[in-house]
């Protein structure tokens, strides 16, 4: 029988084609693959616990893989990995988990952050969108709330995806002001692809004055990407929590 692990890690999404294997990319999956598979000396496939966009990072994502023999206790897992990836990934913890237990069918809910900065700052324009007019936070937040009163979010997913449903339970969705930086929080129990960066870019026509709060509620109810708003730019889209049942990561 094998051996199922789950594996806690973070990393910067500026060099990645995004989470999931690429044909002729590079990606975050096929870094931990070939990591794991060369320290572990077998073949390792992993499951992430969801897929983010080129540019898109993760202060918190886990994983899970499956080997043939149990990792023996002496090996320092941890250690080897961080020092066999590249800088801009790093692996917090590895732990034996059940077999039924599915990095992404188990989890209960996601939280992403999307960072905006007020100012120009040369330290991270690749971990933050930089917007400098005046946005009316209120009113964004006003718009946020209006999410809460539906469960399909069609208008804010990306087209032809595979998934079987666009419903999603949100949880919470909110603006917070910070110093010379806006944060918008989203929880749910799922999200569509590319939903958190066009509801952010939707949000930000509500602030910037271009679209009144009808408007932002017939957007949701009319269930066409088009009518949206762009989507916010990658780099400034964190994902930084994954919650799952009590025999989760410990």
């Amino acid at each position: 029988m094998p051996h199922r692990y789950f594996l806690q890690l973070s990393y910067k999404g500026t060099n990645y084609h995004g989470w999931q294997i690429q044909p002729n990319a590079i990606s975050v999956q096929e870094v931990m693959e070939d990591a794991l598979s060369k320290i572990l000396r077998e073949k390792i496939a992993v499951v992430g616990a969801g897929r983010t966009d080129t540019g898109v990072h993760a202060s918190f994502f886990v994983l899970h893989f499956d080997t043939e023999k149990k990792i023996p206790a002496h090996l320092d897992i941890v250690y080897k990995l961080n020092s066999f990836l590249p800088s801009d990934i790093a692996v917090q913890k590895v732990c034996g988990v059940d077999n039924e237990l599915h990095a992404r069918f188990s989890a209960t809910s996601r939280t992403y952050h999307y960072f905006i900065t007020t100012e120009k700052n040369p330290f991270i324009t690749e971990t933050s969108h930089k917007y400098l007019k005046p946005l009316d936070v209120a009113k964004m937040n006003k718009a946020a709330q209006i999410l809460f009163d539906y469960e399909d979010f069609t208008s804010f997913s990306r087209l032809h995806t595979d998934v079987k449903t666009n419903n999603c339970h949100i949880m919470q969705a909110e603006w917070k002001v910070e110093e010379k930086r806006l944060v918008f929080v989203i929880k749910a129990d799922r999200f569509l692809r590319n939903m958190v960066r066009a509801v952010v870019g939707t949000l930000l026509e509500v602030g910037k004055g271009k679209l009144s709060l009808n408007g932002f509620r017939d957007i949701v109810e009319n269930k066409d990407r088009g009518a949206a708003g762009a989507s916010a730019p990658a780099q400034g889209l964190f994902l930084v929590d994954i919650e799952y049942p009590e025999e989760s990561i410990q």
